[in-house]
């Protein structure tokens, strides 16, 4: 709620889909970016782009 800037549980609750997609999208930016810094193949068994 805090970090989408809501005023209220309401409309956290109206909205909370859309956060936990962009969680998903974070998570895999930030596994990308791990995998580049460790040298890690881009390809990921199970992954589809």
């Amino acid at each position: 709620m805090r970090r989408l800037g809501h005023s209220s549980p309401a409309a956290a609750l109206l909205y909370q889909h859309a956060a936990d997609d962009r969680d998903a999208d974070i998570a895999r930016a930030l596994d990308a970016m791990l995998g580049a810094a460790s040298g890690s193949p881009d390809d990921v068994p199970g992954q589809d782009e």
